[in-house]
């Protein structure tokens, strides 16, 4: 099911042995379009620091109670490597972090999540040989901050026709498949979806997204209506409006 990144934010997140805090954002990768932290405000427990939770290791996700449970204790976060989340997440912080927790790592492998199309595998296997540790570490980074995309405008391929308002995740693979687009100053606060796969690029320093649609097209396609939970009949509409081929294909 689809599940929205907003809504997401100040889920409860349970370790095995007591709740440690609750999601203050996302950190996902602009190649693959993939949750791979979330940031967790740890409150009064840790002196208000923030930790990094990969959905690695989410055990089960209590929807109605807005929480997430871990299958990690609160030792285990606590004694997990700090970070500076007012800086870029480097690929060495993320070896350390893998490390940490003898996780393969993520980006090893053609899918996903290494060899894997869900997060939840990687939990049991085998961890990423270390010694290609100095070469991993050398790595592209391609984290970005959800809280930075949100806001950014979004460019059709002849007029700009709104701006990123929200992500819509896949609650089992965490990858990104809409971008919620609000068009307000344009068409009356008609929101639309917007699959990365359509994106042309990216201009960070712009903050702009370019997508490969022409704004009529954007302008009829499907609304999307936030209460209503996404269909495959829905996706099905949205990707035929386009003349696309659907993911799940």
């Amino acid at each position: 099911m689809l599940r929205s990144m907003n809504e997401m934010k100040g889920y409860t997140i349970a370790a095995t042995d007591g709740e440690i805090g609750s999601v203050l954002t996302f950190y996902f990768d602009d190649e693959h379009w993939t949750v791979r932290y979330l940031v967790v405000d740890t409150g009064g427990w840790l002196g208000g620091r923030r930790v990094l939770i990969s959905p690695i290791a989410i055990g089960r996700a209590e929807w109605l109670r807005h929480e997430l449970a871990v299958n990690l204790t609160k030792d285990q976060i606590e004694g997990s490597p700090a970070i500076d989340l007012d800086k870029p997440v480097s690929r060495q912080h993320e070896v350390e972090y893998y490390n940490y927790y003898s996780w393969p790592y993520y980006w090893d492998g053609m899918y996903g999540w290494a060899g894997w199309t869900y997060p939840g595998a990687l939990a049991t296997a085998a961890p990423t040989d270390r010694t290609a540790v100095a070469e991993q570490e050398r790595g592209d980074l391609h984290l970005r901050s959800s809280d930075e995309v949100i806001g950014y405008h979004i460019q059709a391929t002849d007029e700009e026709i709104g701006h990123v308002e929200d992500f819509l995740v896949d609650d089992e693979t965490w990858q990104i498949r809409y971008m919620v687009v609000d068009t307000s100053n344009w068409w009356f606060g008609k929101k639309v979806l917007i699959a990365p796969t359509w994106i042309a690029g990216v201009s960070w320093a712009e903050q702009k997204v370019s997508v490969d649609l022409l704004k009529e097209a954007v302008k009829d396609s499907p609304q999307w209506d936030p209460s209503v939970p996404v269909t495959q009949a829905y996706e099905q509409r949205l990707y035929d409006h386009y003349g696309r081929p659907t993911y799940w294909r």
